[in-house]
């Protein structure tokens, strides 16, 4: 077989290398810049994101519960 050269995109493979955690951070970070010129309220966005993870919490306490 031919090895076929690929081009990757270099924000995805940071992403990639990074935790769970922080790709959540980053992506909330990314948020608040893109949606900064619009009428969304710093608490809109702040509520958005306690909103998530908040989510994100309670799905990993529920893993680590189920394992027990």
């Amino acid at each position: 077989m031919k090895a076929s050269a690929q081009k990757i995109n270099p924000e995805e493979y940071i992403l990639a290398a990074l935790s769970p955690e922080d790709r959540l951070d980053a992506a909330l970070r990314v948020a608040h810049e893109a949606f900064r010129g619009t009428r969304l309220t710093i608490a809109d966005v702040e509520a958005a994101v306690r909103k998530v993870r908040r989510k994100q919490h309670a799905t990993r306490r529920a893993k680590i519960k189920s394992r027990r």
